[in-house]
């Protein structure tokens, strides 16, 4: 699954950037140690919730992980 090109980048320790896939309901998470994975489900608004999040790892490691099926992208 290839991460799209519009990937955001973001303020984050360990998150460096996030993608959204709306046709398919899919956030891309690309990660500091250049791993990347597709979170598949995810309606917009909850990708906006991730983008706008004061900290953009706490609100992935509460709302994302253990959350939705994701796959490596």
């Amino acid at each position: 699954m290839p991460i799209p090109e519009t990937m955001e980048p973001v303020a984050s320790t360990n998150i460096t950037a996030v993608g959204y896939d709306a046709e398919n309901l899919t956030v891309y998470i690309q990660f500091l140690d250049g791993s990347a994975y597709a979170y598949k489900g995810v309606q917009e608004r909850e990708f906006e919730n991730l983008k706008t999040a004061p900290s953009v790892g706490s609100y992935f490691n509460r709302n994302y992980k253990n959350v939705y099926p994701y796959e490596r992208a």
